[in-house]
């Protein structure tokens, strides 16, 4: 089940549950769409994936017993600001490559 992280780990942002600008790598790195876009390019710094809108878990029990009340999302922040040249010096060779490709 997905932790649903609290913030960006580059900015800090806040990304409540119900954020649609929570972005997520398949390892659940999380940041936010303008990072993704602005600094990140669409690759994570951690594993060089790519990333995709996180999905939003329902707060209201619509079915089964599935919602975020039973299963809240996580509350340990993990803020770990990217150095932009750094970065940009890991993503260069991989950045052309589609995420499904790397």
């Amino acid at each position: 089940m997905l932790e649903l992280r609290p913030c960006c780990e580059h900015c800090g942002i806040d990304l409540p549950p119900e954020s649609t600008e929570a972005r997520i790598c398949s390892y659940e790195c999380t940041f936010c769409a303008d990072c993704v876009d602005a600094v990140l390019d669409n690759v994570c710094p951690n594993c060089g994936g790519g990333f995709v809108p996180r999905p939003v878990r329902p707060a209201r029990d619509w079915k089964g017993g599935n919602h975020l009340a039973k299963d809240p999302a996580g509350a340990v922040r993990k803020h770990r600001p990217v150095d932009p040249a750094q970065h940009a010096e890991f993503a260069a060779p991989i950045r052309g490559i589609s995420p499904e490709g790397r």
